[in-house]
């Protein structure tokens, strides 16, 4: 009975934000022909890459009713630690090993607070945030730290017969995601965590620990994610990762992963991702100020989120 219920809760996840994503690219492409062009699509799935492996990351936290506002701090951080390791030994395995031993040990020191010593994750995760970003304009004193080696470049660049390479890697780690959630015991500790904390702590589930990892494993991924960022710019900025927390978040919410922890899935979430890609793309393509940007954001989270409540509830209410 669980499965089938799981397998209806995924099928409407998926039909609901490719119904939401569909009729976003209808008003795209009635607003502006250039969306369809293959050039701007292109650049689209481009620019979705960074914020979509981060909100793979993003979508273990929320599905134990976690929150992680720190991401894009991490991101930040791993970025210029990765890009002024590779100024300095010159040498693209070592740069990418810093970011992403970057990513897991803040990752690792966010599900300490949050697992170990109890602390609410919006508050630890936003007083990591404002650490982390400190680090980063003390670590560039405000300046970018360039990239010129063009082996790492071709992480955020390069293609392979014709395929963007972040898309690429992108879509490895949804599937990898995708599997760890739901064919291993780690990942059925993660939903078990996530609908009830205390069910699962009678059941045997280490509970501290499955908290802890999902941490870990989120900042692995924002280390993966500022790999790409910074390939993809040439250059590691001292704003690198800012804002897109909120991207992360929306793009899980989108997804039908809800807030409250125990119901969604990872796949839906790329869809989610696409979606906030495409409201910026169309933004870009009109002209409008870059700073209403965050308004249309706001209101869709907002709407996200209420839509959420309301699945939630009437879900409730059909179980009664």
């Amino acid at each position: 009975m669980n499965s089938i219920k799981k397998k209806l809760i995924f099928q409407v996840n998926i039909y609901r934000s490719v119904l939401i994503l569909l009729t976003i690219c209808v008003f795209a492409a009635f607003l502006s022909p250039d969306f369809l062009s293959a050039s701007n699509l292109f650049n689209v799935f481009k620019q979705i890459a960074v914020a979509g492996i981060v909100a793979c990351g993003m979508t273990f936290v929320i599905l134990t009713g976690g929150i992680d506002l720190s991401v894009g701090s991490i991101v930040g951080l791993s970025g210029v630690m990765s890009a002024g390791v590779l100024a300095t030994t010159g040498s693209p395995i070592l740069a990418v090993l810093t970011a992403i031993g970057i990513g897991i040990l803040c990752g690792a020191v966010n599900g300490f607070f949050v697992a170990k010593c109890e602390i609410p994750p919006f508050i630890a995760t936003l007083g990591m945030m404002t650490l982390l970003r400190g680090c980063v304009l003390v670590y560039t004193k405000g300046s970018p730290i360039p990239v010129k080696i063009d082996s790492y470049k071709f992480i955020g660049k390069g293609n392979i017969l014709g395929i963007p390479f972040p898309i690429i890697l992108l879509t490895l780690l949804f599937i990898l995601a995708h599997y760890i959630l739901t064919q291993t015991a780690f990942g059925r500790s993660v939903y078990a965590f996530g609908g009830n904390k205390e069910a699962a702590r009678l059941s045997g589930i280490a509970i501290k620990k499955t908290e802890w990892m999902v941490y870990v494993i989120n900042g692995f991924l924002c280390g993966v994610a500022a790999i790409v960022l910074t390939a993809r710019l040439g250059s590691a900025q001292s704003t690198s990762g800012g804002g897109i927390e909120m991207d992360a978040i929306a793009a899980v919410i989108l997804g039908g992963t809800s807030l409250s922890g125990g119901t969604g899935f990872v796949l839906p979430t790329v869809v989610g991702a696409m979606i906030m890609g495409i409201i910026d793309n169309i933004l870009t393509l009109m002209n409008v100020n870059p700073h209403a940007t965050n308004i249309v954001k706001g209101a869709v989270i907002l709407i996200a989120v209420l839509v959420d409540k309301k699945v939630k509830d009437l879900s409730a209410k059909a179980e009664q």
